[in-house]
């Protein structure tokens, strides 16, 4: 006997699969409660709780401290958004440089390797106080215009442009040699082939590690603020210098917190998307 001669059945297994999938949303919300209620029960039962509530808690402070940090965060979004830009296009540079091929080239992809393993392995704070505090004290004319904000720009675009060129390789890698092939038998040149056929594939394939690379990019710009600028960080010290309360710590994260959920979700829902694509295809 067919399936479709016993539609009553059929639905039978539907029905059961949905309450199923509705059952285990209810466990999993539950368990979740559940999981909450006790850790906040263990935060606020506990012996220093009404002093952790007081240094970091103040409702007063943080309705007095929120505006001015969230003005300053004005500074963060600025940043990231700069930065982002230049590391887009020179991160790509790097990548294509790395992959060219011939002897004659060597000396190039020499230097996009130097580059990325450079900056990869010098942590951030410390390209950060060399640009900040080293590039000004060289005392050349035509660096004094620079500001210390200008330096902490050009820090993070070189530490992330080092990761980001790594994530488009591997998206550059990961074009099967077919589609040059074909590319080039159609008449493109090398470079008309990269720029029309290879790049846009990979940059489509590497869009999710980027978000992700530029989440770690936006918290980051919190530590421009150790060479002057005054953005959320700077402020909130400023704020708990003069208060005595760690409460506009508080503040700055949330903001943080605010812009980098949304942005972690999207990636997912990328990841998510790809994924499905991915199945479609196959089958």
């Amino acid at each position: 006997m067919s399936v479709g001669a016993d539609p009553g059945r059929g639905s039978k297994i539907l029905g059961d699969l949905r309450g199923s999938g509705q059952g285990s949303v209810w466990i999993a919300l539950a368990s979740t409660v559940v999981f909450a209620a006790i850790i906040v029960a263990v935060v606020v039962t506990s012996p220093g709780w009404p002093a952790v509530k007081k240094a970091f808690f103040n409702r007063e402070i943080f309705v007095d401290s929120f505006p001015e940090i969230a003005r300053a965060f004005l500074l963060n979004i600025r940043i990231f958004l700069i930065a982002e830009a230049v590391i887009l296009v020179f991160a790509l540079l790097i990548a294509v440089l790395r992959g060219l091929p011939g002897a004659i080239f060597f000396p190039i992809r020499a230097l996009a390797v130097i580059y990325t393993d450079l900056f990869r392995g010098v942590p951030t704070i410390l390209v950060i106080y060399i640009l900040g505090f080293g590039a000004p004290a060289l005392q050349l004319s035509w660096l004094e215009r620079f500001t210390p904000l200008f330096w902490g720009i050009v820090a993070l675009v070189l530490v992330y442009s080092a990761y980001v060129a790594e994530v488009y390789r591997a998206g550059i890698e990961s074009v099967h040699r077919s589609q040059e092939a074909a590319a080039r038998s159609l008449g493109l040149s090398q470079p008309q082939t990269l720029r029309f056929v290879i790049i846009p594939q990979a940059v489509r394939r590497v869009i999710p590690p980027l978000l992700n690379d530029f989440i770690g990019l936006q918290k980051d710009t919190a530590l421009v603020a150790l060479i002057g600028p005054i953005e959320a960080f700077r402020q909130s010290q400023i704020d708990v210098a003069a208060t005595f309360n760690y409460t506009p710590y508080l503040c700055t994260a949330l903001l943080f917190v605010l812009l980098t959920i949304p942005m972690a979700r999207l990636t997912d829902w990328l990841i998510a998307r790809d994924r499905r694509r991915q199945l479609a295809g196959a089958a």
